[in-house]
């Protein structure tokens, strides 16, 4: 039987999302693959803790953020694996085989190649520009998942506990052990049609960059989340 893992799914007021994220999971709690699933949760004020407790979670309050959150549930997770997953992300029909043959790779890390909830060609072509990010500059976005051994998070020093991109620095400190797995991850696009999709991804690559040059993840949280 291959190594439990740990789901660690950072929580907000994600009552209506979740019951896709953890459907995609059933099966790999049914065959022992997932030992436990932790929401991390940052101050919800609707239903959330009352699903954790419908499907056996555990509910861990944390100081909101997501470097926070994941942080503070890794460091209780019982798992020899973690597998990070944002609550809008849905893990695709082949998941649960992709992960199993990973399991011997304890020294690498893994992501999902990246699709939207929509089939329309903006969704498909910034997904194709994360997955190629991904795959030639290492720079996997946490709505793509990771699964790491403990033994490497640790190793690494985990996730920083950051308002933002906690996903972009864990990305770099596994530059040279990250691969994309043959398996999919569906996110949600809402925040592309909220604010149209060539505003939102200018938003984004504008925020990366602010960050590698040297901008406090502070102050692009404040003007990330407005």
């Amino acid at each position: 039987m291959p190594a439990p893992i740990t789901v660690i799914i950072p929580t907000l007021n994600s009552a209506p999302q979740l019951q896709r994220c953890l459907g995609a999971l059933g099966e790999g709690i049914m065959d022992g693959l997932l030992a436990e699933v932790i929401f991390a949760d940052g101050g919800s004020n609707d239903d959330t803790k009352l699903i954790a407790e419908e499907v056996g979670a555990t509910f861990l309050s944390t100081p909101n953020g997501r470097g926070n959150q994941m942080a503070a549930a890794a460091r209780i997770a019982r798992g020899d694996w973690l597998l990070f997953l944002h609550s809008d992300s849905v893990l695709g029909r082949d998941w649960q085989t992709a992960v199993t043959r990973h399991l011997s790779n304890t020294d690498q890390a893994a992501y999902f190649k990246l699709r939207f909830d929509e089939t329309t060609f903006p969704a498909k072509m910034v997904a194709g520009w994360a997955n190629f990010r991904s795959r030639w500059f290492g720079l996997p976005y946490g709505d793509q998942g990771l699964l790491i051994s403990q033994r490497l998070y640790n190793r690494i020093g985990g996730f920083a506990e950051i308002p933002l991109m906690e996903d972009v620095l864990i990305a770099k400190s596994l530059r040279g052990k990250l691969i994309a797995l043959p398996a999919s991850i569906e996110t949600s696009a809402d925040k592309y049609r909220q604010d149209g999709w060539i505003k939102r991804s200018f938003i984004n690559f504008s925020v990366l960059l602010r960050y590698l040059t040297g901008t406090d993840p502070a102050k692009l949280a404040a003007k990330y989340n407005r």
